[in-house]
């Protein structure tokens, strides 16, 4: 996922405006009566030195931007430590500034210093926390921006996806069969039919369900491609009993099975097993490969899917594992908290 750009002030306007205190410091100084090039200099120099430091302080320690957590890095506890590192700081400058002009009254020197320097730290908080409030709110607009854009192309493939013309045309022509060869089972295979295509209207607006009904809708596709496969396809379920409470986007089983008959041989002779379990952390979608001799040209897009709205929601990847024999797919296991 692409990082969002790094919250930036430029160096020219720091040193400008850092070095324009410093000279606006110095004026009362030439117009004294008893002016002091020297002192004039020393003066500037320390509170020039001291805007820099707090700007690159200022800066440096802002949080980095998330899609996650957002940016919230003003309050009054960073306040206070700007405050007691800025005290610190202009001490350490009036210190120096004793020691290149010893022959002045370092008391009412260091707190005449100690208040410019709340006051300038405070001028730049404020400057930046308008700056940086500007920079989150660009943030979170490109972050809905993007999210939503995903999330909606993900609707879309996966819309594709379920009302697959290839999988309905199959289940017709199994249909027709079965109506002319008088099998009983011909009823239930209409309602199994009836049911995976309802389940696609009811779900298809849901970002996530619970397993439970996901495995049902596993169930009604699995009936309709054993009618057509018979035992040339096997799946095995083995999920814990607590993982069936946990979430999970619609249709993402039934899109990972589908791409399993895609690449690979299905037949009496060879059968496709499919296994489903879960591992704790990850619900895992694995098959033995005996891919085609003329391969269904493939674009990616349903795994691509999955993985876009796991990014979305969890921003999560799912793995894929592929050795000689085995095809593997991890998915994050999502659990519904009450704050999320």
């Amino acid at each position: 996922m692409q990082q969002p750009p790094a919250f930036k002030i430029s160096n020219r306007m720091i040193w400008l405006s850092s070095l324009s205190l410093g000279i606006l410091t110095a004026i009362p100084k030439i117009a004294d009566h008893h002016f002091v090039l020297y002192e004039a200099l020393v003066d500037a120099g320390v509170t020039a030195s001291f805007s820099l430091l707090i700007w690159y302080y200022n800066v440096y320690t802002l949080p980095a931007y998330t899609a996650k957590r957002g940016g919230s890095g003003f309050g009054t506890k960073r306040l206070l430590r700007n405050l007691a590192v800025g005290l610190v700081l202009m001490f350490l400058l009036s210190c120096i500034q004793q020691y290149l002009l010893s022959h002045l009254n370092f008391g009412p020197v260091m707190l005449m210093f100690e208040v410019r320097g709340i006051l300038i730290n405070l001028t730049f908080y404020l400057f930046i926390h308008l700056l940086y409030q500007g920079y989150l709110n660009q943030q979170v607009s490109l972050e809905l921006e993007r999210t939503t854009s995903a999330n909606l192309w993900a609707q879309y493939e996966l819309l594709k996806q379920q009302v697959n013309p290839h999988f309905l045309f199959n289940s017709l022509n199994t249909l027709k069969y079965m109506v002319e060869s008088n099998d009983r089972q011909a009823i239930d295979f209409i309602l199994k039919l009836s049911d995976f295509y309802r389940y696609t209207l009811e779900s298809r607006k849901l970002q996530l369900i619970p397993l439970s009904e996901e495995l049902e809708i596993l169930g009604a596709y699995m009936y309709l491609l054993k009618a057509r496969f018979e035992n040339g396809i096997e799946l095995k379920i083995d999920i814990a009993a607590e993982v069936y409470s946990s979430r999970i986007p619609p249709f993402t089983l039934q899109l990972l099975v589908e791409n399993c008959i895609k690449h690979n041989i299905v037949s009496l002779d060879k059968p496709l097993f499919i296994d489903l379990y879960s591992n704790g952390t990850a619900i895992v979608v694995e098959n033995n490969i005996q891919l085609k001799r003329v391969p269904e040209s493939s674009t990616g897009i349903g795994l691509e899917n999955i993985n876009q709205r796991y990014q979305h929601l969890l921003e999560k990847d799912i793995v894929i594992d592929v050795t000689a024999e085995k095809f593997t797919i991890k998915l994050p296991v999502i659990y519904e908290r009450a704050d999320h």
